[in-house]
């Protein structure tokens, strides 16, 4: 018969093995445990944290479940808003999460609703033109905006990142951290700290039974990463790992936001390994089939590579050397696999490239100019090979839509009384974990009978409640004015209704268009733009961004232009 000390050694040794901190032999007869890899494997993270991405239990409601008596382990607990996937026309029933509580992955779709009619592929974003939330006493059923595509979204750039369409976050750490606590999972604002207890709660209680990515681990194991059971895919590096079971909640929450963020960074369209360029849009097929540069040289901006490469372009194309995609060559078959279109790149895709490339002699564009049109001027904010400048522009986006509303009309918007900064309140900003109750009216869905509205980067620009991301707003709205001697109260004004510029690659695996989901067609856009360009060359557009002047499109330009732009579509694998 074994000792009470031999019994209560071994049961320590069981209980440290289970959390993953040491490897204990079961007495001097017990074989040697295998070694453990102390270095951790990397990518590991990503794949830790496409479990985290996929985690129903992190939900508001899925805490009042477990505070009436449910358990951590028993994930069937429904909010609701995710048992079906809202478009634009029927909602898909079931969706992919029905039955339980909401997820990352509800609002960033990737194959979930491949073969679903209305479904299809997405570069994890969704379908609905605002995301539907969990609805609680606040009334909100939709957030103010729809999903962004998160592929590619992290991308290094100039400038710093900034994410979100208002530009609220300063990293990717802060977006996912403010998601998991924040409204879409069903938390009010002043709610933050029990969100994170929560979540600390759910992490360190999960017995690995219900795993959306089929590891069946414990997340204590996983997150501990010297288990000699846990495969090396799932073994993470030290600076991923987390005592869960003797950290603070804090310091759980801290470790899942670090581990999604490593998987959101390595969302990426294809590229190459040596220069980072993108490779599977018949876009890029086009560069590399005639020899034409892919990427900016070192220490060439992006609008200077796209000037450079319209000049390329025409030069082979006078010289009779262009030659033109029909096919793919990354798969077999010739042809996209989750696109409708042909892989192509011929003379309509050319003809648009031109557009797009295209600039007007000065801004705004002259009356010749508009008359012949063929000048998108698209470039200014959208220069290859990322087809963004990561700024933030008023393209007349939330104009139009106020002024559509009924009992608004045409010049509503330029006549709304916004606030100056001397006047600005803290309840006319967004609701925060110091203001829970803040009106949030001008960061809201418009409808008639009031005055609710979404300005951008106004809600964020010198708001005490968001700190971080101020200096690079700052350097945005001073449109590269150094020293930028412009006052905070002329900047706030140059914030009103502006959003962070998208990139376009595989824009047929996001729409419908806009922070606002306002149009469900490439050739609604393009119109749009048309239309709003004449607004801001007769300054009828409140605060519109100067380089719409420079727009002269025809009727005839949208058909070369939209196909351009389906050029830029890809497989996202």
């Amino acid at each position: 018969m074994a000792s009470h000390t031999q019994t209560s050694l071994t049961f320590l040794c069981s209980m440290l093995f289970l959390i993953g901190t040491v490897a204990c032999s079961g007495d001097e007869s017990s074989p040697p445990s295998p070694p453990i890899a102390s270095t951790g494997t990397p990518g590991a993270e990503e794949a830790v944290g496409e479990r985290l991405f996929l985690e129903t239990r992190f939900a508001q409601a899925f805490k009042v479940s477990v505070d009436n008596g449910g358990t951590i382990n028993n994930p069937n607990i429904s909010d609701g808003v995710v048992d079906t996937v809202e478009t634009l026309g029927s909602p898909i029933n079931p969706g992919p999460f029905k039955g339980l509580s909401m997820n990352c992955r509800a609002c960033h779709l990737v194959d979930d609703v491949l073969d679903a009619p209305g479904g299809g592929m997405r570069t994890y974003a969704d379908f609905a033109r605002r995301s539907p939330i969990p609805a609680r006493a606040d009334g909100k059923t939709h957030a103010p905006r729809n999903s962004p595509p998160l592929v590619n979204s992290t991308l290094t750039r100039p400038g710093g990142i900034l994410l979100h369409f208002d530009a609220e976050f300063n990293s990717i750490e802060e977006l996912i951290a403010a998601t998991f606590t924040g409204r879409n999972f069903g938390w009010l604002p002043d709610e933050k700290a029990q969100a994170i207890a929560h979540i600390a709660n759910v992490v360190r209680g999960d017995d690995g039974t219900f795993d959306l990515t089929d590891t069946g681990l414990p997340y204590r194991i996983l997150f501990a990463g010297t288990n000699p059971n846990t495969p090396d895919e799932l073994r993470l590096l030290p600076q991923f790992r987390a005592f869960v079971g003797s950290g603070t909640d804090q310091e759980v929450f801290d470790a899942v936001v670090k581990v999604v963020a490593a998987y959101v960074n390595g969302l990426r369209f294809s590229q190459t390994e040596d220069s980072g360029s993108p490779i599977r849009s018949p876009f890029d097929v086009f560069l590399a089939t005639n020899g034409l540069p892919q990427a900016p040289d070192s220490n060439e901006l992006p609008i200077d590579y796209s000037r450079r490469l319209l000049q390329l372009v025409k030069q082979r194309e006078s010289a009779g050397t262009l030659q033109f995609v029909t096919s793919n060559p990354n798969r077999l078959g010739g042809q996209f696999q989750f696109h409708t279109q042909l892989f192509s790149f011929g003379a309509q895709e050319l003809a648009g490239l031109k557009m797009f490339l295209a600039e007007p002699a000065t801004l705004p564009a002259s009356s010749a100019e508009l008359a012949a049109g063929k000048i998108g001027n698209c470039l200014a904010c959208h220069a290859a090979p990322n087809f963004t400048d990561f700024k933030a522009h008023n393209t007349g986006t939330t104009q139009k839509e106020y002024d559509a509303i009924a009992g608004h009309g045409d010049g509503a918007f330029m006549n709304l009384a916004i606030p100056s900064l001397a006047a600005r309140t803290t309840d006319d900003l967004p609701a925060t974990e110091q203001h829970p109750t803040a009106s949030e009216r001008f960061r809201a869905v418009p409808s008639s009978g009031t005055t609710l509205t979404d300005l951008g980067l106004w809600n964020v620009f010198v708001n005490p409640d968001m700190p971080t991301p101020q200096s690079k707003i700052r350097n945005i709205l001073c449109e590269d004015e150094q020293p930028c001697s412009v006052s905070q109260s002329d900047l706030l004004n140059r914030a009103i209704a502006r959003f962070k510029t998208p990139g376009l690659r595989d824009l047929g695996h996001s729409a419908p268009f806009m922070h606002n989901g306002q149009f469900d067609t490439l050739n609604d856009v393009i119109n749009f733009y048309k239309e709003v360009s004449d607004q801001a060359r007769a300054s009828t557009l409140r605060n519109g961004a100067e380089q719409l002047q420079g727009i002269a499109l025809t009727d005839n330009d949208s058909a070369p232009l939209a196909a351009f732009l389906n050029a830029l579509n890809e497989d996202y694998q």
